[in-house]
C-alpha cells in the first residue's frame, strides 16, 4: 500500500506513509476532533467506491502517550462514505477490551456505528447491544479484519476466525448506500495499516 498506488486523503486526521518492524505501512493519527467519539476521522482511499464485496485489511494500534484513560485503541474502516464526508457506515476494534476480565468491556471489543446519528453512545442510550461484540485481540499486534458486505447486511471477521465476531443485518444508511473506503482512527490512537484488499461484486 504506498502512495503512489493508493492515493489516500486525510478527514480531520494525520497521515503519512512509513515503516513498521521494515514493512510498509499507512500511520493514521486524529488530528480534529480529539475528544469526541465516532466521528468522520479517517484517511479516505481516494477515487473508491463501494457498493457490495468484501473489504480486507491488516491493522495495528497502540496508545498515544497522551492517551485518556478511557482510550481503548479504536482502529476499523468506514465504507460507503459519501462525497462530503458527512455520512458513512463503519466498523472499529477495541484492542484493550479483548483480553480483559471485565465482562461488560470484554464483550464491547468490536462495535459497528452508522455516522452521523447511530453512535455507539446513541446504541447504549438506548440500552441496545447489538452493535458490539466480544474478540480476542490485543494492542501492538497486527489484527486481520475482512468485512463481508451485501445490501444492508454486513459480517465482520478478525484474525481469520470462521465465525463473524458482529454481524449486522439491517445498516442504518439502507442496501443502496454507496461510497468510498476508509482508515478510521478513534480517541487517543496511534493506527498502523497495510494489504488493503477489496472485492466488489458490484
Amino acid at each position: 500500500m504506498h502512495s503512489e498506488i493508493t492515493p489516500i486523503e486525510a478527514i480531520h486526521t494525520s497521515i503519512e506513509y512509513t515503516t513498521l518492524n521494515d514493512e510498509p505501512v499507512l500511520r493514521v493519527v486524529k488530528k480534529d476532533k480529539l475528544m469526541e467519539f465516532d466521528e468522520n476521522t479517517y484517511a479516505k482511499v481516494v477515487g473508491s467506491t463501494f457498493h457490495n464485496g468484501i473489504i480486507e485489511v491488516k491493522m495495528l494500534s497502540r496508545l498515544l502517550p497522551d492517551a485518556p484513560d478511557f482510550a481503548r485503541g479504536f482502529i476499523g474502516i468506514a465504507f460507503r462514505i459519501n462525497q462530503d464526508d458527512t455520512a458513512f457506515e463503519s466498523f472499529y476494534v477495541r484492542p484493550t477490551n479483548g483480553r480483559i476480565d471485565d465482562p461488560i468491556r470484554k464483550n464491547r471489543g468490536v462495535q459497528y456505528f452508522s455516522y452521523p446519528k447511530y453512535t455507539f453512545d446513541y446504541f447504549r442510550t438506548l440500552g441496545i447491544t447489538d452493535f458490539e461484540g466480544p474478540a480476542d485481540i490485543g494492542l501492538d499486534e497486527w489484527i486481520s479484519l475482512k468485512a463481508m458486505i451485501k445490501e444492508a447486511k454486513a459480517a465482520f471477521y478478525v484474525n481469520d476466525s470462521e465465525e463473524p465476531v458482529l454481524v449486522v443485518d439491517k445498516m442504518k444508511h439502507g442496501a443502496e448506500a454507496k461510497g468510498a473506503i476508509g482508515f478510521f482512527v478513534d480517541i487517543g490512537t496511534e493506527a498502523f495499516f497495510k494489504d488493503l484488499k477489496i472485492t466488489a461484486i458490484d
